[in-house]
């Protein structure tokens, strides 16, 4: 039996509902007050306002928010294919720093996947345009679907 193939509008219709059923359970991700504007399949931007109390000693953005922020738009773009996908590797360089108040912009980009295997870069940019972070993560998709019993792409 050949599995049914996908069109864009079915992917990208999965996608989206993946993100919805990931979002309502996504915990640490509502605390932080990230904001979901676009999961594709393979992709994903995602956005976080530095609060307060995500300053560090030397009043900028904690390195840890700016690595939460990174790997949820991983999470979102490896899982966007309702296949249980989770990170086996994943390295950040912070390249500038993030202010108190600042809007950080995390893109997610497919780069490879193969197999249960995946690679994604993650840029961190502020609305400005400087470029705060960039992230590689290395997925892995374990069994299961992140809603079970839907269609989905091979």
């Amino acid at each position: 039996m050949t599995e049914h193939k996908l069109s864009a509008a079915e992917a990208q219709t999965l996608a989206d509902a993946t993100a919805e059923a990931m979002w309502s359970r996504d915990r640490a991700a509502q605390a932080l007050g990230l904001k979901i504007v676009r999961v594709q399949p393979g992709a994903s931007l995602l956005t976080m306002v530095v609060r307060g109390d995500m300053v560090n000693g030397h009043h900028i953005c904690h390195g840890g928010m700016i690595f939460s922020l990174a790997d949820t738009a991983f999470a979102y773009a490896c899982n966007s294919y309702n296949k249980n996908t989770v990170a086996s590797a994943c390295h950040i360089d912070f390249l500038a720093p993030a202010r108190e108040g600042e809007t950080l912009e995390a893109e997610a980009v497919e780069q490879s996947a193969s197999g249960r295997t995946g690679v994604y870069d993650i840029t961190v940019r502020s609305t400005s345009g400087k470029t705060i972070a960039l992230f590689r993560g290395k997925s892995y998709r374990i069994n299961g679907e992140v809603i079970a019993g839907l269609q989905q792409a091979d």
